[in-house]
């Protein structure tokens, strides 16, 4: 084991002076780190607004995009490698501190900056949020951070693989014990068998993904994003990649005719679309609409099967949102609701298709939103899962005989997804469940393999897409 590093002394973190001493992109990253820290922000919400506030763009707007970013997707490597580094644990350590050291361990291991220059940019950042004296801390520790690389910090701050491989993967790997095993679970793997589809989930969630756009049905062609510069998705018709720039500079997305949308976020929508049979003039729901990524394609779907679609919200902010995309999809604003989908403003037993996108804890997200790996916890599943069988259980209720109703999860948590929906099902004699992953086959390529069963669960590591959860219930005539 390593020598450990030099003791921090106490400190009372004081707010920036007028003379900061930082330059604009870390100082951006290092506020943003607080935020998400110390008040529980969203970093894809913060960041941007951060970056047109202070006038950042082009490359100085990348490079606090990529520290703010990397140092959140590595802040479990970090911490367990700075734990080595100094004689205080992070949780004693005052709050700006700790977010100056795990930004300058990123940039040391993760990126090409040289290392005096991490140092000496995390040494400024320390004295404009703390003082002279925690800066001194701050470059001791972070000048033995720069000894080794990130794999031979690795090798010193991660449990054995042979002794511990759950524990060794959550810090190889940055995620939370609780969340390596969940993912062990869902995939149906063990640790006596290696976890080797687990590992490579975990790596995936470590990768920027491509920003993937959706054309709304009716309203833009697949043409127009790829003559913006993006490529066309591998199966959804909608669907195109962008891989870098910002999406607005797309015409039709600038315009409100195609939105940013994750891939499987799509098929979640198409594969609803594809059961038959429909009927001209019929009735489509969408119960957790909020903020309208699926709802916008939903209603495009619906209106090329002659059907209208309702679109409810419970949130009275999202609503307002839901409300703005829609007008902007081409659906009246009488066809948004503010209500509960557990408690519906509507007729039971009315919709020929209803979709329940239900809260859920994002697990399936995280190369998007690195922040929810540390928000979330085992206990925050749990408190989910009521709300999550209530909603399943109103759309069902909503679902006109024959209709079809479909349970979509951000997540591939167990308990969030099969076990609620065999909860739900075991409980009443009317649900038929279909084969989601037939329906999804009917896409040139596209394969929901086992453990699954009737359910589709779509992977990172395996589409390239958020971890999405798909079930499709018919109700039975």
């Amino acid at each position: 084991m390593a020598a450990r590093g030099p003791r921090p002394p106490r400190t009372t973190a004081r707010r920036p002076d007028s003379r900061r001493r930082t330059d604009p992109a870390r100082g951006v990253a290092l506020d943003v780190l607080r935020a998400v820290a110390e008040r529980d922000a969203y970093a894809n919400l913060l960041l941007p607004a951060l970056l047109r506030e202070r006038g950042l763009s082009g490359r100085d707007a990348a490079l606090a995009t990529e520290l703010a970013y990397g140092t959140l997707r590595g802040q479990g490597s970090y911490d367990a490698i700075i734990a080595v580094c100094s004689d205080r644990a992070l949780d004693r350590l005052d709050p700006p501190l700790r977010e100056v050291l795990r930004l300058g361990a990123h940039q040391l291991l993760a990126t090409r900056i040289a290392a005096h220059a991490a140092v000496a940019t995390s040494v400024d950042l320390a004295k404009d949020v703390a003082g002279p004296r925690p800066a001194g801390f701050v470059n001791a520790v972070l000048r033995r951070v720069a000894t080794r690389d990130l794999q031979g910090w690795l090798e010193i701050a991660a449990p054995s693989r042979a002794d511990d491989l759950v524990g060794h993967l959550a810090v190889r790997h940055s995620h939370p014990r609780w969340i390596v095993e969940a993912l062990a679970e869902a995939l149906g793997e063990t640790p006596d068998g290696g976890l080797a589809e687990t590992e490579a989930v975990l790596a995936a969630d470590g990768e920027r993904p491509l920003v993937t756009l959706c054309a709304q049905p009716g309203l833009a062609e697949l043409a127009e994003l790829t003559a913006g510069g993006a490529t066309p998705a591998r199966w959804s018709a909608f669907g195109a990649y962008l891989a870098e720039g910002d999406p607005a500079q797309v015409v039709a997305v600038a315009e409100g005719r195609a939105t940013v949308q994750d891939e499987a976020s799509q098929l979640a929508a198409i594969a609803l679309d594809r059961v038959g049979p429909h009927r001209e003039g019929g009735r489509w729901l969408d119960v957790c609409a909020g903020p309208g990524g699926k709802a916008r394609l939903l209603a495009g779907l619906a209106r090329g099967r002659g059907a209208r679609l309702l679109a409810a919200e419970i949130r009275p902010h999202r609503a307002r949102l839901l409300r703005t995309a829609m007008a902007g999809a081409g659906v009246p604003e009488a066809a948004v609701v503010t209500a509960d989908g557990t408690d519906p403003a509507w007729r039971a037993g009315t919709f020929d298709r209803v979709l329940a996108d239900v809260p859920c804890s994002g697990l399936g997200a995280l190369r998007r939103r690195a922040e929810a790996r540390w928000r979330r916890s085992a206990q925050d599943v749990a408190a989910l899962g009521p709300r999550q069988r209530a909603l399943l259980s109103a759309a069902l209720d909503s679902a006109a005989p024959g209709g079809v109703v479909a349970y979509v999860t951000c997540s591939p948590h167990v308990a969030e997804t099969r076990e609620v929906v065999a909860d739900v099902v075991a409980g009443r004699g009317d649900i038929e469940m279909l084969d989601a992953p037939a329906v999804l086959a009917e896409v040139p390529g596209l394969r929901c393999p086992p453990p699954h069963g009737s359910f589709a669960q779509f992977w990172p590591h395996r589409h390239g897409t958020d971890a999405i959860f798909l079930a499709l219930l018919r109700r039975r005539a």
